[in-house]
């Protein structure tokens, strides 16, 4: 698309110092990083009386000074004529705005003509009649509010009376490595202290003087203590009233002999420094005085990059820094700072603990992740599309070497020693046949003649596949799996299925294939016999062969006799238990009756995938069974260690179904389980990670699993595509899906 759609923030924006401006620009910085196929994003910035002039990049189209009502009505009246601009997108604070609280910005709304979206960064409980009638009177001029801690909504539904669509999306945070503060300190001359960090710009309210009062009774015990306060003071603050409360602290600091143990940095930060001076951290505090801050970015931030926070107790600090990331203290005692900073300092391993807890809390909140989510509400709210995100290879390829794809990742980085296996390199191939079928991509045939060798290289003189290959290549022939050796199978037909690809790589496929079909025979497993029913249906739409077919009969055979043999009225299921990838099972009664019409086939199907759906959807969510436990007969089904391949499979079972039975439920459903990698699960967690193009590798009882190993890319991946496939034909670009 020549000329994408305009998104319009309103808001302050750089080289104006503020950190709504820091955050905008960091928010729309990710949109067009990873949107801007899809929109531009441009902005409408807030300027502080005529008094204040700004060098603003060619991105600022409008600009309003905040005193002058005119201004206001003048930018809507332009928005209106703009044809490309299709959403405003209000980033608000009180103080931004001319009038009283705010209220200049209600005339504009009501003139304006757009679709908007208001993110609160402030929502303060108790509100005046008068700020109650602000809040309401944007709220009936608005699609929807965004606010940033779920506490907010709950401020908003029951103190301000909204009824108004309320979305919650994190303050957003940069993408950092977990590390440990030694290699920073060390860049920095700090090597042998013990830091304390707080960041942001300085004001009377931050409450520094009392972690510099605790301060004496703490060097007692930890005397290589450092306490360093970052940022230059407020711009508003220093016209008002100049350095005062700075220099206030500086006395202090001078009169309790801490000048080796504070130091000033009084600077307005780039992220670079900002990221910097957090890496050095050993312990961040936040000594925020308003108890009534639903939204602190400089906490977001220390949590974002892995370190423990001591925090008194205002809003947002109550739901982020719980008692596995950080301490929370009273307000205003300097006693209650020191216990907390000593308990956490003189315990290491929980120290280390909570670190680790911090970041597994924010890989949700990263740039990227948060304006998918924003994206998503604006896709709402213009045309009734729904954003996916964007379509990335770039992990698998980071986990495919000379010989195949990976095993396992610590975190993003491929465990060399984790070797490989038949299922992770069948999967992939599969992956890539389905996006070189639907986008023609050259780059991935190298690839698929990665994996396909892979699967050689396992093929033994029996027809036997194996596994399990180690790190030096080397084929563990002592144990064989039928699932396995089955993935192989259903890997190998889809290849031959494609005839787009080159007609060499398909015979060499077609030769693998037909040397592995002898030990079909021998298949004790249901799910060695759907994965095996899957590859010869695939392998039978090009071959027509009266073999594969006999084959697919004798198979579903077995999966019909053990459906009858297993299952009752309440129990519908092939075995007497649940474990994984157990939609493969009804999946492959449907190819089963796609490739020989047996009704029968069809009808236990259906049965089977509906006991299934009615055990796996809870909520409006998807929640497929946990490996802590499984979900036996007449027990309880396990909730924990969800994993992709699972809402995977459930992904491409349901739009198979849809497609022979064209029921919508089915299509419904099968969003719903393709959204758990977005979010949308029990924990409220995103699995995908849009900053790689990995998956995390499950859903564990109170975090994800920070790994990105290759069975859970994949089987993202896996889901992703079947989306995409399945709407094709309503896709207006790449990337959106009808909703």
């Amino acid at each position: 698309m020549d000329n994408p759609p305009c998104i319009l923030f309103m808001s302050t924006f750089p080289p104006r110092e503020c950190g709504l401006a820091t955050f905008t620009d960091d928010l729309t910085g990710a949109m067009e990083n990873n949107f801007s196929n899809k929109f531009r994003f441009r902005i409408l910035a807030m300027n502080k009386d005529v008094t204040n002039m700004y060098d603003y990049p060619k991105k600022v189209l409008l600009q309003i000074n905040d005193t002058d009502i005119q201004e206001y009505i003048d930018a809507a009246k332009h928005i209106n004529r703009t044809e490309s601009i299709k959403l405003v997108s209000i980033q608000h604070e009180f103080g931004i705005f001319g009038g009283r609280l705010g209220d200049y910005l209600i005339p504009f709304l009501e003139i304006l003509k757009k679709p908007v979206v208001i993110t609160f960064h402030s929502v303060i409980p108790n509100p005046s009649n008068e700020m109650k009638r602000i809040v309401q009177s944007l709220a009936n001029k608005t699609s929807c509010f965004v606010v940033m801690a779920k506490k907010a909504v709950d401020i908003l539904r029951k103190d301000y009376e909204i009824s108004t669509d309320i979305a919650v999306i994190p303050h957003g945070i940069p993408t950092v490595p977990l590390a440990a503060s030694a290699k920073e300190k060390s860049k920095m001359n700090f090597s042998k202290r013990t830091i304390l960090s707080t960041f942001g710009m300085m004001s009377k309210d931050k409450g520094y003087e009392y972690v510099i009062g605790a301060l004496p009774k703490l060097i007692k015990k930890h005397p290589d203590l450092l306490y360093l306060i970052i940022g230059q003071t407020h711009p508003v603050v220093r016209k008002r009233e100049g350095e005062k409360y700075r220099n206030h602290l500086e006395n202090m600091v001078k009169k309790l002999g801490l000048h080796n143990h504070v130091k000033f940095y009084n600077k307005y930060l780039s992220l670079k420094e900002i990221l910097r001076f957090l890496q050095a951290t050993d312990l961040y505090i936040s000594p925020c005085l308003n108890p009534n801050q639903i939204t602190s970015g400089t906490l977001a931030y220390a949590l974002g990059s892995g370190r423990a926070v001591v925090s008194t107790p205002f809003l947002h600090a109550q739901e982020a820094v719980t008692q596995d990331r950080g301490l929370l203290v009273e307000f205003r005692n300097p006693g209650s700072y020191a216990a907390a900073i000593s308990r956490i300092l003189s315990e290491p391993a929980k120290k280390l603990a909570m670190e680790k807890k911090a970041y597994e809390y924010t890989r949700n909140m990263r740039w990227p992740n948060v304006a998918e989510q924003y994206v998503k509400i604006f896709d709402k709210y213009i045309s009734g599309k729904k954003a996916l995100p964007e379509l990335k290879l770039d992990h698998l390829i980071h986990l495919t070497d000379d010989f195949g794809i990976l095993q396992f990742a610590k975190g993003t980085t491929p465990d060399t020693e984790s070797g490989y296996t038949l299922d992770d390199n069948a999967r992939a191939l599969i992956t890539c046949c389905m996006y070189y079928n639907i986008y023609n991509d050259e780059s991935v045939i190298q690839l698929i003649e990665k994996y396909l060798k892979s699967i050689e290289h396992v093929l033994q003189e029996d027809g036997r596949l194996f596994n399990n290959i180690k790190s030096n290549r080397e084929v563990d022939t002592d144990e064989w799996s039928e699932d396995a050796h089955s993935r192989g199978i259903w890997a190998l037909g889809y290849l031959i299925s494609s005839n787009k690809l080159p007609q060499k790589m398909r015979e060499k496929a077609k030769e693998i294939f037909h040397r592995s079909l002898e030990p079909l025979n021998f298949i004790k497993s249901p799910r060695s016999a759907a994965f095996s029913i899957i590859g010869l249906y695939h392998y039978n739409q090009i071959e027509d062969s009266a073999e594969a077919l006999e084959m697919i009969r004798k198979l579903a055979g077995f999966l019909v006799s053990c459906h009858k043999n297993c299952s009752t009225e309440e129990w519908q299921w092939f075995e007497e238990y649940l474990t994984y990838s157990n939609s493969k099972l009804p999946e492959a009664l449907l190819y089963s009756y796609l490739a020989t019409g047996n009704e029968e086939h069809l009808r236990i199907a259906k049965a089977s995938l509906g006991f299934l759906k009615s055990v796996t959807f809870e909520n409006g969510i998807f929640a497929p069974i946990g490996q802590d436990g499984w979900y036996f007969m007449n027990g309880k089904k396990a909730h924990y260690d969800q994993q992709p391949v699972d809402a995977a499979s459930m992904v491409q079972t349901l739009i198979l179904a849809h497609n022979i039975c064209d029921e919508k439920s089915y299509m419904d459903k099968a969003n719903y389980a393709f959204s758990w990698f977005l979010g949308r699960n029990y924990l409220n967690k995103r699995l995908y990670d849009p900053c790689t193009g990995g998956c995390h590798d499950g859903l564990g009882r109170n975090s994800i699993n920070l790994n990105q190993g290759a069975e859970s890319t994949i089987s993202y991946l896996m889901a992703r595509l079947n989306i995409e496939e399945a709407f094709a034909e309503h896709l207006p670009e790449k990337g959106t899906m009808t909703q």
